[in-house]
């Protein structure tokens, strides 16, 4: 009797020790991505007009993997790797010339006081600018990164959405609060573009969110960087804050963002403002984002973008929308895109 109880103690602790392994060597690999499409006219801000079929009307098409391994007492391993393409023609990238895995190539470690990654990673600048405006992370239908990412007379930011050879640091969630820092490097002796970082303190609670992102990069004077464009140009930072107000019968965004440009004898700096808004109607939502940019200093010129769409869901993962975008900017021509589009998740 005693052996025989013995032994189910022995089985019991067997047992105990095979499911606990098995937590700790659990791990899962995911594959997802988007693909989007539209249809329409574009006309942008300078330039003639072209009926187009395009890709990344709303969000730019990408495909990734990501995957977790469990490393037991609260810790893991991640990694991420995605791709952007455009529906359109089959190609890899959102443009031609972008590296492979451009949208994102991390791995990281990570546990009960945040993680840290190495690779190439998205800024929290980006993040904090696509989350807090109607149309998301649309280049072609969002004035908030049209006007941040793709900018004309001097405006906006350089760098991209993305840094190469970096370092980031996330917090984890507490009480609403978290934070992120990335720092860049050049990965060469003497490289004067090394040494960007930049950040974000984000809240979470009930109706409201709020960010505040900040972002340095400088820039040498070797001949095909920057001085070559805008001679005596050494540094770009930038600061936004970005509040969102849900009250479930409408989404209320607000914007502002103070990008200074240190260029020897004409400083510039660019103020801007974005407002927004998204109101459910049934299945859909109907979507209006204005956003008005001017610089002072070295150069006076003004920017205003007004964006208005529509978007319904079709199901889970399938929405279909519309929207048009029109734009003035000092001394181009004005801009006007319209178009229809669908886009799918898996």
């Amino acid at each position: 009797m005693r052996r025989s109880r013995a032994l189910t103690r022995l089985a019991a602790a067997a047992m105990v020790s095979f499911h606990a392994h098995a937590a700790h060597a659990q791990s899962t690999v995911q594959l997802y991505g988007l693909v989007d499409a539209w249809a329409g006219s574009s006309k942008p801000l300078g330039s003639e007009r072209a009926w187009t079929v395009g890709g990344g009307g709303m969000s730019t098409s990408y495909w990734g993997m990501r995957g977790t391994d469990d490393l037991g007492g609260g810790w893991r391993a991640t990694f991420t790797l995605e791709d952007f393409f455009r529906p359109q023609n089959g190609r890899a990238g959102s443009f031609d010339g972008e590296p492979f895995f451009g949208r994102s190539a991390e791995v990281g470690i990570g546990g009960p006081y945040g993680s840290v990654h190495l690779g190439r990673i998205v800024t929290p600048y980006f993040v904090t600018t696509v989350l807090f405006n109607p149309f998301i992370d649309s280049y072609t239908f969002s004035p908030a990164v049209l006007q941040t990412y793709l900018g004309v007379n001097g405006q906006g930011l350089v760098g991209g959405y993305a840094w190469n050879n970096a370092v980031a640091y996330r917090s984890p969630v507490l009480a609403g609060f978290n934070a992120n820092v990335v720092y860049a490097l050049g990965n060469q002796a003497g490289d004067g573009n090394a040494h960007k970082w930049g950040g974000s303190v984000s809240y979470a609670g009930g109706p409201v969110s709020i960010s505040v992102a900040f972002q340095s990069q400088p820039f040498d004077t070797t001949p095909g960087d920057l001085d070559a464009i805008t001679p005596g140009f050494s540094r770009q930072t930038a600061v936004q804050a970005a509040l969102l107000w849900d009250l479930n019968v409408v989404r209320f965004y607000g914007q502002y963002q103070r990008i200074a440009n240190d260029i020897s004898g004409a400083d510039t700096t660019i103020n801007g403002v974005q407002l927004g808004l998204a109101v459910p109607i049934g299945e859909g939502k109907a979507l209006a984002s204005y956003m008005h940019s001017k610089s002072s200093g070295g150069s006076h010129v003004s920017r205003s973008t007004l964006a208005l769409g529509f978007d319904y869901n079709l199901s889970r993962r399938t929405d279909a929308y519309t929207a048009i975008l029109a734009e003035r900017a000092t001394s181009l021509s004005s801009a006007l895109t319209y178009g229809v589009g669908i886009r799918s998740r898996f």
